[in-house]
């Protein structure tokens, strides 16, 4: 059974039926959520208005250290403009091979498509991320103009740079030339014109997110300040983690009132 794209806003790809599953419930999460990336927001809503506009927009990776909100961005861009006609695509790293039919399967629709793909990374040897480079560029075959491709991932360049990759880069002239293994790393992640970095949290910027997710209850007086901030790092040490998620499972865990 296909989609009904006008009642639904997500879906997943399920290779075993080699079909699309409508997603019933999706996660309600909002921008206002999103603390501590004010700078990736703003580069990635203005890059996805201009998808919904039809203007010429750039695929996305955001890359960078765990939990900071590189896939929260996307639940929350779903629901700040599924009404503009946004629909997401999820599919997995593994199902990449599937891709170009998904894609035939939505180019012709009249929504706006981020397919999505998590934690995305690839290891020495592996070659689905071949599938991938087709559909971003490089294709007979210009990519459809309603789809636009969005991947996270913990690695800038996607694929994994063994030290021995850049025994073959060479200066030359003054220029630095790349060896072959090299260029096809990054030829992957050249194909994602906007690059979106999250970096982990220093103490300040991870306490400064704690007492906004505790704002109301500090006004109040119902949570002392000082020992918020010694209970949220001490759950910090233990979690080894300063990221957003680390500050929301402290907020839900929280027992200090």
């Amino acid at each position: 059974m296909s989609v009904d794209w006008q009642t639904t806003s997500a879906a997943v790809w399920r290779p075993k039926q080699g079909r699309l599953r409508a997603v019933k419930r999706t996660d309600a999460i909002g921008f206002n959520a999103l603390l501590g990336i004010d700078r990736q927001k703003a580069e990635f809503c203005a890059n996805l208005e201009q998808f919904l506009d039809g203007r010429p927009a750039n695929n996305i990776l955001l890359w960078g250290s765990r939990g900071t909100g590189k896939s929260s961005l996307v639940k929350a861009a779903l629901n700040e403009y599924r009404d503009r006609g946004l629909r997401v695509v999820e599919i997995d790293k593994d199902d990449l091979s599937d891709l170009p039919d998904i894609v035939d399967e939505l180019r012709d629709l009249p929504q706006r498509f981020l397919v999505f793909c998590d934690d995305l990374s690839f290891e020495a040897g592996e070659t689905a991320y071949k599938h991938l480079k087709s559909v971003l560029e490089g294709s007979i075959e210009l990519p459809p103009e309603n789809i636009l491709i969005c991947a996270t991932s913990n690695r800038r360049h996607l694929i994994s740079e063994p030290k021995a990759d850049n025994q073959g880069v060479e200066i030359i002239d003054g220029e630095l030339h790349y060896g072959d293994r090299v260029e096809e790393t990054l030829s992957l992640s050249d194909r994602f014109g906007l690059w979106l970095s999250f970096y982990p949290n220093t103490l300040d910027q991870y306490l400064s997110i704690v007492e906004q997710l505790f704002s109301g209850d500090i006004a109040t007086g119902k949570v002392d300040r000082n020992e918020l901030h010694l209970a949220a790092k001490q759950f910090a040490i233990a979690r080894a983690s300063r990221s957003g998620r680390t500050a929301r499972q402290f907020q839900i865990g929280y027992r200090g009132y």
